[in-house]
């Protein structure tokens, strides 16, 4: 496929959204590449990494086997999100600490607008099967968020590092649920975080390993589904979506909490409660008006987007 250079500092900035989508425990980057317009593509590139191409390397030269990879695509997509993972954890982390409610909300509006946008991918006429897919999609997804998420900072052994990795991809690239939530359950989300921030190189390496392995195995299922069953599984990964509001509900009044290693208090089992109930439980400003407008914010930033990217599409065919 040629490219100008217009092409791909779009693909940049697509990398970069998925990038910034993927560090927040709730948002998936495998949503934003699905409303780019990248998502399909992406998966074959993936896939593209294979024995066959791999002989093709060796028989016929790297640029050969970069061509058959897509490798230029491959190439500026990871560098923005690279750039987006890097250069955001620490706003993200921040913003998360210390303004809960107000970015809740707006990664609630975000998902609301994805998981509308995926509806509309459906090709042809809902039918059981569809409403059946939908269905089942929210209720998977939550029951995952409404898992007890591990205590943080229990195992940072290499090989969990690296499992963590590998589960941790698949979630990244499947719409819906986060990578970053996945970590969350698995008690990993801030050590990894924590390793980014202060380059832990070890770690990384360990982890990226792990994700690297997960998402050359996992794609292909996601692929293939796509190609034979393309209206059930954008209709199980919209329901994916719905369920994953679950975890990204603003107000959040917490059940069960633990000591870390520094003797802070960290909440680890919450349930979702009206902001009222926020105020009376808890005593705090439940911020009702600027969470509506920042979901709405969220809302429309997808929207904007799914505009944009249908317009790129259209003026390079």
């Amino acid at each position: 496929m040629n490219r100008t250079i217009r092409d791909y500092i779009i693909i940049l900035l697509k990398g970069t959204a998925m990038g910034a989508a993927d560090v927040v425990p709730g948002v998936s980057g495998g949503t934003i590449a699905f409303i780019s317009g990248i998502y399909e593509e992406l998966l074959d590139s993936i896939n593209s990494f294979n024995f066959k191409n791999i002989k093709e390397l060796f028989k016929n030269g790297f640029k050969k086997f970069w061509n058959l990879v897509n490798g230029n695509f491959l190439a500026v997509l990871i560098t923005g999100i690279a750039i987006s993972v890097l250069s955001l954890a620490k706003l993200l982390h921040f913003l998360l600490e210390e303004h809960p409610i107000l970015i809740w909300s707006f990664f609630f509006g975000l998902i609301i607008a994805s998981a509308v946008y995926v509806a509309k991918e459906i090709k042809g006429v809902w039918n059981y099967k569809i409403i059946i897919a939908v269905i089942i999609g929210t209720i998977i997804a939550y029951f995952i968020t409404t898992i007890t998420p591990a205590p943080e900072n229990e195992n940072t052994a290499y090989w969990y590092v690296f499992l963590s990795g590998m589960i941790a991809i698949c979630a990244m690239i499947l719409p819906g649920i986060s990578g970053s939530f996945i970590l969350l359950l698995m008690g990993q989300y801030k050590f990894i975080l924590s390793a980014l921030n202060d380059f832990k190189i070890s770690y990384i390496i360990t982890f990226a390993f792990g994700a690297i392995i997960g998402l050359l195995s996992f794609s292909k299922v996601i692929s293939w589904l796509l190609k034979q069953y393309h209206s059930i599984t954008v209709a199980f990964l919209a329901g994916f979506m719905i369920g994953s509001l679950n975890k990204v509900w603003p107000w959040k009044h917490e059940l069960q909490a633990h000591a870390n290693q520094f003797a802070q208090i960290i909440p680890y089992k919450q349930e979702n409660v009206l902001p009222n109930m926020f105020y009376e439980s808890t005593g705090k400003d439940p911020q009702t008006l600027y969470a509506i407008l920042l979901a709405i914010t969220g809302f429309l930033v997808i929207y904007v987007l799914q505009v944009s990217f249908n317009r790129v599409k259209e003026e390079s065919e």
